[in-house]
C-alpha cells in the first residue's frame, strides 16, 4: 500500500532544515519553494514559546503518529488536491479491526464530531441527556446550544459514577430522554464503570433509550472489571460506542474518530455527519491500526510514567484519584487556579478547572522529560507556597 518510505528521522529532519532556512534567510526559502506563513518569521517567537512548554494539559499522546502512519500520510499527500481519492479503505479497515460490519460504523472528524452528531440526532428542544458532572462537558454544552437540557448527577465520594442514580433519572424522565451519556473511563477523573454496571444500566432502562458510551481512553485501562462495550452493539442494543485516534494513536490535530452502533442508528446519524475527514487522516488511521509495535510502546511507556509519577506524588504526601487513563487527577488540597499559573511560569502547562473538583489538578502523561519537569516544578511550587504560608 505504501510506495514511498519516509522515516521519522527523515520527516523531522527535513522539516527542521526547512525551518532553519526560513529563519535564517526568508528569500532563500522562497527560492527553494518553502512557503512562508502570513506575516513571515515574526511568528516564530510565538511558536518557540509553545514548543518549549511541557504540554501535559490535554491528554495527548506526546510521541505523535507512528512511523508507519507518517509514511502513509506522506504518501497520501499526492491526493491532497482531489475529491474522489482512494481512502485506504478506511471504513472497512476500522470495521474489520473492531469485529463489526461497515454498516455499523460512522467515521467522523474526531470523536468530538461524533458526540455532536449524536446530539443533533437524538436531542432537540425539550429533550434531555442524562449524565454525570464532572465529565466530558462538550456533550452538555452542545445540548444547551440546541435547546436541549442536561440532567447532571453528582459523582460519588470516591469519584465513581452512580449507575443506580443514572437508571432512576432515566426512568423518571423517560419520555424526554434523548440519550444517556457515559464517559468510560471518565474524563477528568480517570475512573471506570465496570462491565457489570453497564449491563445493569442496559437491563434497567427502557430498551428504546439510546446509550452513548465514550471510550476515548479505553486503551489505557488495566482494571479487570472493565470491558469494552462494542458487544452490546453486536447484541442489538441501542448503544453508540464513540472512539478516537486522537489519544493512543497521536492524531489529535489530524481529527479522525468513529462511532459503532446498530445500522439503523448509523443511518439516522449519517444525516448530520459532515463527511469532513481528510485524506491524510484516513490513511494515517489505517496505518496506525497496523503498527502494533508503536501501540505497545505508547501504552507501556504511558502506564509506566503514570504509575511512577503517582507514586512519587504519594511519597510527597499528595494523593491522586486512582487513574485508568493517560492522565490523573491530583488532590492539591487547595484551589488549583494559582497553582496552575505557577506551573505555567515554570514552563509547564497543566489542565483547567473541573468544577466542583476545584482542588484537583488534571495532569496528562507526557514524555519522560516532561514528567520530570512536572515533578521538579511541583516540588518547587509546594516549597515556595509552604515558605509563604499558603495552604497545601
Amino acid at each position: 500500500m505504501i510506495k514511498q518510505h519516509v522515516s521519522r528521522r527523515g520527516f523531522v529532519g527535513g522539516a527542521a532544515a526547512a525551518l532553519g532556512t526560513v529563519a535564517l534567510n526568508p528569500q532563500a526559502a522562497l527560492a527553494r519553494g518553502i512557503p512562508l506563513r502570513p506575516g513571515g518569521p515574526r511568528f516564530w517567537a510565538e511558536d518557540d514559546a509553545y514548543d518549549a512548554l511541557a504540554k501535559i494539559s490535554f491528554n495527548e499522546n506526546p510521541y505523535g503518529p507512528s512511523e508507519k502512519a507518517l509514511e502513509a500520510m506522506t504518501y497520501a499527500f499526492k491526493y491532497s488536491m482531489r475529491y474522489g481519492y482512494p481512502d485506504a479503505g478506511v471504513t472497512q479497515a476500522v470495521a474489520d479491526f473492531h469485529g463489526v460490519h461497515r454498516n455499523q460504523l460512522l467515521i467522523g472528524a474526531g470523536s468530538g464530531e461524533i458526540l455532536e452528531v449524536v446530539g443533533l440526532t437524538y436531542l432537540g428542544q425539550g429533550k434531555k441527556v442524562i449524565g454525570v458532572e464532572p465529565s466530558y462537558g462538550q456533550v452538555y454544552s452542545h445540548a444547551s446550544g440546541i435547546d436541549a437540557d442536561s440532567v447532571l448527577l453528582p459523582l460519588e465520594a470516591d469519584h465513581s459514577q452512580n449507575i443506580q442514580r443514572m437508571v432512576d433519572a432515566t426512568n423518571r424522565n423517560y419520555r424526554d430522554v434523548g440519550f444517556v451519556y457515559l464517559c468510560n473511563p471518565n474524563n477528568p477523573t480517570g475512573r471506570t464503570v465496570s462491565a457489570a454496571e453497564i449491563q445493569y444500566l442496559l437491563e434497567n432502562i427502557p430498551e428504546d433509550v439510546p446509550v452513548l458510551i465514550d471510550e476515548a481512553y479505553h486503551h489505557f485501562v488495566r482494571d479487570p472489571a472493565y470491558e469494552e462495550s462494542i458487544k452490546h452493539v453486536i447484541d442489538g442494543r441501542k448503544v453508540i460506542v464513540a472512539r478516537t485516534f486522537s489519544k493512543i494513536y497521536g492524531m489529535a490535530a489530524i481529527r479522525i474518530g468513529f462511532a459503532i452502533a446498530p445500522p439503523e442508528m448509523i443511518q439516522e446519524m449519517a444525516t448530520y455527519s459532515t463527511g469532513s475527514v481528510n485524506v491524510l487522516a484516513k490513511w494515517g488511521a489505517v496505518a496506525s491500526m497496523e503498527d502494533t509495535a508503536a501501540y505497545d510502546f505508547v501504552r507501556n511507556t504511558t502506564l509506566r510514567l503514570r504509575d511512577q509519577t503517582v507514586a512519587d506524588l504519594a511519597g510527597l504526601g499528595y494523593e491522586c484519584i486512582p487513574p485508568e487513563t493517560n492522565f490523573f487527577m491530583l488532590d492539591c488540597r487547595t484551589p488549583v487556579a494559582p497553582i496552575r499559573q505557577a506551573f505555567r511560569e515554570r514552563g509547564v502547562a497543566v489542565g483547567r478547572d473541573f468544577p466542583p473538583l476545584l482542588n484537583h489538578l488534571r495532569v496528562s502523561i507526557g514524555t519522560e522529560d516532561e514528567m520530570s519537569r512536572f515533578m521538579t516544578a511541583f516540588e518547587d511550587i509546594t516549597k515556595t507556597r509552604a515558605m509563604s504560608g499558603s495552604r497545601g
